[in-house]
């Protein structure tokens, strides 16, 4: 079983958030996600700046065996891009939840994480996805 960490949300589409200190969130792809994929090559990043909309295909994660969508669990405004997965994106498959953060967003309403999945649920999705 893929890691996943309890203090996190989840979404169906597997991607983590993580609720910052300062009102903003860390989204990445879940630990399981990255398992599916295998080793990535490429990691298409979207330009800070950018407003997305929940659900709304945000970046592109390639690996030797497909290419993914990943999606924003929330609306707002991406703050900032881990730059360093342009040189190197096994930090993905590496260290999902830490080095291998997509993605900084503003979201518009900051109480909308609370409503994704918590990982007891998120769990019962990628068992019954293996």
């Amino acid at each position: 079983m893929s890691e996943v960490p309890e203090t996190l949300r989840y979404v169906d589409t597997h991607e983590w958030v993580r609720q910052e200190d300062d009102g903003t969130v860390t989204i990445g792809i879940t630990d399981h996600a990255q398992q599916q994929l295998g080793d990535l090559v490429f990691v298409e990043l979207p330009e800070v700046g950018r407003t997305v909309a929940d659900k709304e295909e945000m970046a592109v994660v390639e690996s030797v065996k497909a290419a993914s969508d990943v999606y924003s669990p929330l609306a707002g405004d991406v703050l900032a891009v881990n730059e360093a997965l342009s040189e190197a994106p096994e930090l993905v498959n590496q260290d999902a939840y830490g080095d291998g953060w997509i993605v900084k967003i503003r979201p518009t309403d900051p109480a909308a994480a609370e409503a994704l999945m918590d990982a007891a649920a998120y769990k019962e999705l990628a068992e019954s996805e293996e």
